[in-house]
């Protein structure tokens, strides 16, 4: 599907006209949107407006990190958004000319509706330049991630005022899932972060250098975006220490309780192997009250063991 939007001399406002009429003198600057595009629509990447191949191929392809590519006439720019449910980079693939914005998307991105629809409602605003477009798609983007990571936020609280309760095995599940979600998080806020850095301090770009204050707000948001990330996976990193310190403290009171049947049932165990072997010679088998005079001695061996246990505060632990 290709969405289109143009602005006029005459401060107009053309929507999902074909795209030969943006070609047009009166029109002042247009924004294309290929949003799931066919092969045949595809191919208006080259026939109408004479894309490079390779900044072409980079749209059918996907790209693992944000980038910019600098042309004669345009400047190739590729944007993660990011998946609600996955968190995984949603490719978003923009082509700024003096006078027109081209974006390209595999899937449907919310974020780019919402720019659209927010054209639509201040008709009368008038962009000088296509570059704010770009910054809006930009800055939705990015506010986008916001609302990710405040959910994740919120399960890290929600796993801290119940972890008295859960499970702990349960607990430390969630917190090495979490952590890989920050780790996912953080790769694409740092890719992005390190993009936008470059659009402020590049020298190629001049029509991001007249709306640097916008995009130099969007770098705040992401710098803003950074410090959340690290402060969460700090907290990760305590909760899973704290998980695993509890875990390892109760596996040593099992430990401990073991090793003390252990050691009361080694002096019994020898007691039994001995009078359970069958010499003719041994005196004591003969006894006749042998018996109950073994039993009281493992008694009086296991009780004396357990005191001394006690005394050493084995218990204590």
């Amino acid at each position: 599907m290709v969405n289109t939007l143009a602005r006029t001399k005459d401060l107009q406002l053309l929507v999902n006209v074909p795209i030969e009429r943006l070609f047009m003198d009166d029109v002042t600057w247009y924004w294309v949107d290929f949003e799931s595009p066919n092969e045949e629509e595809i191919t208006y990447l080259t026939k109408y407006f004479e894309f490079n191949h390779l900044a072409i191929e980079d749209c059918l392809e996907h790209s693992e990190r944000p980038k910019v590519d600098y042309y004669d006439d345009y400047n190739f720019f590729v944007f993660h958004a990011l998946d609600q449910d996955t968190l995984n980079p949603l490719e978003l693939d923009l082509f700024v000319g003096k006078n027109y914005v081209v974006s390209f998307h595999k899937s449907s991105l919310k974020e780019i509706d919402s720019v659209r629809q927010t054209i639509l409602d201040n008709q009368k605003i008038k962009f000088e330049e296509p570059v704010y477009v770009v910054y809006l798609i930009l800055d939705k983007v990015v506010d986008e991630y916001f609302p990710l990571v405040y959910k994740i936020e919120d399960t890290l609280n929600d796993i801290d005022i119940r972890s008295g309760d859960g499970k702990i095995n349960n607990i430390i599940d969630q917190v090495f899932e979490i952590r890989t979600q920050l780790l996912r998080f953080r790769r694409t806020t740092n890719s992005m972060k390190e993009l936008l850095y470059r659009i402020l301090n590049s020298e190629h770009l001049e029509g991001f250098i007249n709306n640097k204050r916008y995009f130099n707000d969007t770098y705040n948001h992401l710098l803003k975006l950074w410090d959340i990330i690290e402060t969460n996976r700090e907290i990760t990193s305590d909760a899973r220490d704290n998980f695993l310190s509890i875990n390892s403290h109760k596996t040593n009171k099992i430990m401990t309780i073991l090793t003390i049947i252990s050691s009361i049932f080694i002096p019994l165990t020898f007691i039994v192997g001995v009078y359970g072997m069958n010499f003719d010679n041994m005196p004591e088998l003969r006894w006749h009250y042998g018996y109950f005079i073994s039993l009281g001695c493992m008694v009086v061996i296991g009780v004396a063991m357990l005191i001394w246990f006690i005394r050493k505060g084995w218990f204590n632990q």
